[in-house]
Order: C-alpha cells, then structure tokens, then sequence
C-alpha cells in the first residue's frame, strides 16, 4: 500500500519494537504518544537529521498520516528507509495501541 509513492502500512502491521519517529507538534506530542518513539516536529527536522533514529525501517507517524507521508518520502530520498503509518496517531488510539504522556493526565490524540 503506498501514498504518494511512499511506502505506508496499516496500524495494524507497526511491530510492537518498531523505531517509531513522532513528527507531531510539541503540544500533540505532548497530549500523548506512543512509548518509545523518538519526537522531531516535521517543521524542525531538517534541521534535525542526525537525531532521526536508526531503524530498518522507520516509522514515521503524525496525527491523521499527512505530515508523515511527506516525512516520509523526504527521508526515503535522502538515504533513510521510511513507512509511513497510515491513519497515524488518530488510527494509533483507535487500535487501542499504548498511548503515554509525561503530564500524568489521560493520554490523548489531539
């Protein structure tokens, strides 16, 4: 399955350990998010290429899937291995996939 030419997959088909890289908003982010996933806002990741972590693939993920297919095809050109997660955060918490935050409050996907 493929948007705008990137490599997507479903929710469904995230590995439990995969490198998952959050490129939300800090407030989104900070709303709730998927444990163990890297954050770099796609507004600041150019400026941020050596902090997108190591995965065969990565995923990369946002709110709704649009964000992070254009992330997605950035970095498939500059040398990473990318997929984007279709649906993202808001399909994420509908699968009833883990969500954390660091506020003690309800997670959530805003």
């Amino acid at each position: 399955m493929h948007t705008q030419n990137q490599p997507e997959v479903p929710v469904s088909e995230v590995p439990a350990d995969a490198v998952l890289l959050d490129v939300r908003e800090d407030d989104e982010w900070a709303a709730g998010h998927a444990p163990g996933a890297v954050h770099l806002a796609m507004t600041t990741l150019a400026e941020h290429l050596d902090d997108v972590p190591d995965g065969d693939p990565v995923y990369v993920i946002c709110r709704s899937g649009g964000r992070s297919a254009r992330v997605t095809g950035y970095l498939n050109a500059t040398g990473w291995d990318a997929v984007n997660v279709a649906g993202g955060m808001a399909a994420w918490a509908a699968a009833d996939r883990p969500l954390i935050n660091d506020s003690g409050a309800t997670p959530t996907v805003i």
